[in-house]
């Protein structure tokens, strides 16, 4: 292999890179927002045990954790498909092997994955805002 070739599998890997290190910072967003999850739990849990209304706040919590869980497990599944594609690139090149169709796969799966965790992260992001609102109206309310 050429020092040319070296340098173009090079750039062509950084596509993969660049989405893996979207991926991480999706991932760092994803831990915080399940630590404030956590958090509300351990507040609530602190309430009177009667009360209907805790209840009903740590199922919503529940579901956000849920949501949270398969945001995290996508991305991260999503980030191994990118390294994977960024290592098909290398030994592609190195082998001389053909593996667009897996490298197609790999990149394809890290996108779909990565779009998977986002809709897990929305759905989070909506739980969490209708949880918001319900807070403000019983505050309201209550006055």
């Amino acid at each position: 292999m050429n020092l040319e070739a070296a340098a173009h599998v090079i750039q062509l890997a950084l596509t993969p890179v660049f989405l893996l290190s979207g991926i991480a910072a999706l991932m760092g967003v994803f831990a915080t927002r399940l630590g404030r999850v956590a958090d509300q739990v351990d507040a609530v849990s602190a309430e009177h045990p009667a009360s209907h209304s805790r209840d009903h706040r740590l199922r919503v919590l529940r579901w956000r954790s849920h949501a949270l869980d398969w945001a995290v497990v996508l991305a991260a599944i999503g980030g191994a498909l990118a390294c994977c594609a960024i290592l098909l690139l290398f030994l592609g090149e190195v082998l001389g092997k053909d593996a667009a169709g897996l490298l197609f796969m790999a990149f394809g799966g890290a996108i779909v994955l990565t779009m998977g965790a986002l809709l897990a992260f929305v759905i989070e992001m909506l739980l969490a805002a209708r949880g918001l609102r319900n807070t403000v109206e019983r505050n309201i309310t209550s006055r």
